[in-house]
């Protein structure tokens, strides 16, 4: 960086980039763009130096460049292991797959010849466009890509990827930077789920963010018209409040068109994977401390039942046990639809109705935090987690209960985050969601089904106190309430209203960048 921007001279900047490359080779590919981008004093003084330097190495520390150049090929494996998930290079990421010998060496080098070319000619197109720092970038993404290995200080060349500006909207303008910090500062489980067909992704997450920067994600020149003023968004018009300090944050506008799908999946990702992590450590868990706490909290709920006279989870979990089939449905029900409806209910509304989208799932977001912080400060036992209750767990059998297993999910999921029933206070959200938006009645009422079909398994199969479905209740209220408290009535307008808007404006009649229209 001091070389490119702050060496007066070419000279200067050469011998700076020169003994960068010294340090680490592949910072040598700075010469050619330095070289085709007119600097070619800078490049031959970087080459000069780079090779002074490491002359002067082989001369003061023979068997340590024997080893560093020729034994571990340029760097290749010391310190960790070079197929290590930290290597985050084309030639780690081909040991990962279980490539190895000449075969590898072979595919590595086609495959960084490719990504040189392709980056250094996109590198060298950015600067002669003005885009110096972009162009710096680029030849960074190159660098972590073709090194046999990546150090950590060179994924930074990935991080600075950011300046570079991608999507003629401006509502797409946030996508390209969002997805490289999440990638360059989330574990990578956060980013993707945790199956085996995921792995090859999630494990070279950044090398993956490094060639697309290098290769082919589509950054703006700077004499592209939507690089200053990007075609703006299109927002509904407001919608009267009963109250007149609503919204509160007036910022918070309706918008008619869809969000940018990447970006709305990143989101949705790391805030369910933040939902899972802050669920399993809330207080409880299967220790005898929370356990203690839990039943305690159990008794209580059990108690104010027996008081409202609504203890009826005895007997409906005993008679639905007697029944095999209904105990499968139940079973079946409450395992198998929890996440799948609300997810496709998201995605009907992100293709069907987009500005009714981001309404229905601010009100999800806002209720599922609200049901975190009840997980975390009242950890209840559900019923079948009340051996002195005689529940029977249609799910999972007969348990021990000095040593409680509930066979994966004693790992994954916290058991006594009971309180709020999420389980029904999701379905109760797709119920109310398709019942508000639906044309036909009929639509309507099947959509009311599922919360009641939901109630019915979390009852029946003991995993739920009747008091925690009110609580998902009330969370999914207070969601809509707060959507409703921040940002106003929802807008008004179906998927058919919002193909029938205007387009936008020509390029000669578009608006200064962050301009609102009004």
């Amino acid at each position: 960086l001091l070389g490119c921007f702050a060496a007066r001279g070419e000279r200067s900047s050469g011998l700076l980039i020169g003994i960068g490359a010294a340090l680490q080779p592949t910072v040598l590919l700075f010469a050619p763009l330095l070289w085709f981008t007119g600097r070619r004093r800078a490049a031959v003084s970087s080459g000069v130096t780079f090779a002074a330097c490491t002359l002067l190495a082989w001369a003061a520390m023979p068997h340590d460049s024997w080893t560093y150049w020729v034994h571990h090929v340029a760097g290749a494996g010391l310190g960790s292991s070079p197929d290590g998930l930290a290597n985050q290079s084309l030639h780690g990421a081909l040991l990962r797959f279980g490539l190895e010998g000449p075969l590898e060496i072979g595919l590595f080098l086609v495959l960084g010849c490719a990504v040189a070319v392709l980056g250094l000619r996109r590198a060298v197109r950015d600067a002669q466009d003005g885009q110096l720092l972009l162009a710096v970038a680029l030849t960074g993404c190159v660098a972590v890509a073709v090194s046999p290995t990546t150090w950590q200080h060179q994924l930074l060349g990935v991080l600075l990827a950011v300046v570079g500006r991608v999507g003629k909207k401006a509502s797409d303008r946030y996508v390209w930077p969002v997805a490289v910090v999440l990638v360059m500062t989330l574990p990578a489980r956060m980013l993707l789920p945790g199956t085996a067909r995921a792995d090859p992704l999630r494990d070279n997450v950044v090398l993956i963010a490094a060639v697309a920067a290098a290769t082919f994600v589509p950054f703006l020149s700077r004499t592209a018209p939507e690089y200053r003023a990007p075609v703006p968004t299109e927002y509904a018009k407001p919608v009267p409040a009963r109250w007149s300090r609503v919204p509160l944050l007036p910022v918070w506008r309706r918008v008619l068109t869809r969000p940018n799908l990447l970006l709305e999946m990143l989101l949705i990702r790391v805030g369910y994977y933040a939902y899972q992590q802050v669920r399993l450590a809330a207080t409880g868990g299967t220790n005898s401390g929370g356990r203690a706490t839990a039943e305690a909290h159990g008794t209580q709920v059990h108690s104010l039942e027996k008081f409202l006279h609504i203890d009826i989870e005895h007997w409906v979990n005993h008679a639905v046990a007697q029944v095999t089939w209904l105990k499968s449905f139940f079973n079946f029900y409450y395992e198998s639809f929890h996440v799948i409806v609300p997810l496709s209910v998201l995605a009907i509304l992100y293709v069907r109705r987009p500005a009714q989208y981001r309404w229905a799932r601010s009100a999800l977001g806002f209720a599922t935090v609200l049901a975190l912080i009840g997980f975390w400060f009242y950890p209840l036992a559900p019923p079948r987690l009340m051996p002195s209750l005689g529940f029977i767990d249609t799910l999972h059998g007969v348990q021990d209960f000095s040593k409680p297993d509930y066979g994966t999910l004693t790992a994954l999921t916290n058991q006594y985050a009971a309180m709020p029933s999420l389980h029904f206070g999701w379905s109760l959200w797709c119920g109310l969601v398709i019942a508000i938006l639906a044309p036909k009645w009929w639509m309507k009422a099947i959509a009311l089904l599922h919360p009641l079909f939901t109630i019915s398994a979390i009852i029946a199969t003991g995993n739920h106190w009747v008091l925690d479905a009110v609580g998902g209740a009330t969370v999914v209220g207070a969601g809509f309430g707060l959507t409703y408290l921040l940002s106003g009535p929802r807008a008004r307008l179906t998927g058919a209203a919002v193909s029938e808007q205007p387009k936008a404006e020509p390029d000669h009649a578009r608006l200064p960048a962050g301009h609102n229209r009004s």
